[in-house]
């Protein structure tokens, strides 16, 4: 316990410095916008209504007082410190702060993103150990062809399908995040918010009616967003099994009369199980951007509803903003699938623990 516990403080740590690196990268591209033009996002609308001459020396003020000609380290050490503190700016367009807004539409994100993880890394790995097992087999040969068109269809392309089929066409899957009727329950006093996730507060208020209705509505977009990744993950577990059941133990074990399925699904497909994670949290970035694209397609209001606001402005600080907030939640993701990675394979703490004793 206490080694997986040092493993997991080990890529806990990877997170600060990451992050301090990324946001040091974010801010020196801030940096090259001129301080007068920065200094505007700082005028409250009220102020920009007066004559040249006051608004210049308002300007002025703006830039003296948010230190906007200070040399860089100091205006990244400030701006720092807000960010840690929960001040991440404010935003003329959205008029209101940056970390509330984002925080306020955070649940109909996470909720797509947490439903897409849950859909496809178990269906990733079971259909690649499956292919494996079936390997020239016709089973496997139409794997390979789903995997080959789904990973080749660019994500706004299988969202145009899925939205004529099953929409247009069939009316079983609408867009959006909840139907009408269902949207005014949850703007009524009777409504209690508890994780601001709507298939999970439905359980919580005894709203099954709620839950089943946002279930129907988070369909298409988690299939949008699994295709890709569920076919990358396939493949490459696929790939890995069939080297694990060429390996020695495995052969060995055959040659003893144990039963092939015991030694493709305890075996074989548990050694494979860790590496192919590891690709997973290679593609928590693009995960992510992915969820954005979706969010826009399916007309979910998440916080792409934030970057679409601001779209074409010079309002920096939600887009400062969000590219903080977005860095960080791959990061997480990426911890949440190393936690799982290390609970599959202990050999990866050994590993570990061997090159720090060295």
């Amino acid at each position: 316990m206490a080694d997986y516990l040092r493993y997991l403080l080990g890529r806990f740590m990877v997170i600060p410095v990451t992050l301090l690196i990324i946001t040091a990268v974010l801010y020196g591209f801030v940096m090259l916008t001129p301080p007068e033009v920065r200094a505007e996002l700082y005028m409250p609308n009220s102020q920009r209504v007066m004559t040249p001459e006051r608004y210049q020396n308002m300007i002025a003020i703006r830039i003296k007082m948010y230190h906007l000609n200070d040399p860089y380290p100091i205006q990244y050490a400030l701006w720092l410190k807000s960010l840690v503190q929960g001040q991440w700016g404010y935003s003329p367009t959205l008029r209101e702060e940056v970390l509330p807004s984002l925080l306020r539409r955070t649940p109909v994100t996470l909720e797509l993103t947490l439903y897409t993880m849950l859909f496809f890394i178990p269906l990733g790995l079971l259909f690649g150990g499956w292919a494996a097992w079936q390997q020239r087999h016709p089973p496997d040969r139409a794997f390979r062809l789903v995997a080959f068109t789904a990973t080749s269809l660019p994500m706004f392309i299988t969202a145009l399908v899925l939205l004529a089929v099953f929409y247009v066409a069939l009316h079983w899957f609408p867009p959006e995040r909840l139907s009408i009727s269902s949207s005014q329950v949850l703007y009524s006093d009777s409504w209690r918010v508890y994780t601001g996730l709507v298939t999970v507060d439905g359980l919580l208020n005894r709203r099954l009616d709620i839950t089943l209705d946002g279930l129907r509505h988070l369909v298409l977009p988690v299939l949008t967003l699994s295709m890709a990744h569920w076919a990358t993950l396939g493949r490459i577990t696929r790939a890995l099994m069939i080297e694990e059941l060429q390996k020695e133990y495995i052969v060995a074990a055959k040659a003893r009369g144990v039963p092939t399925r015991g030694l493709v699904w305890g075996h074989a497909f548990r050694n494979t199980t860790a590496p192919a994670l590891a690709s997973s949290a290679l593609s928590a970035a693009s995960l992510f951007t992915g969820v954005i694209v979706v969010e826009i397609i399916f007309g979910f209001k998440g916080v792409s509803e934030l970057l679409l606001s601001v779209s074409g402005t010079a309002d920096a600080a939600p887009v400062l903003g969000f590219g903080v907030y977005s860095v960080l939640v791959v990061l997480l993701i990426m911890f949440g699938l190393d936690v799982a990675q290390g609970l599959l394979d202990p050999r990866l703490r050994e590993q570990r623990e061997i090159h720090a004793a060295a």
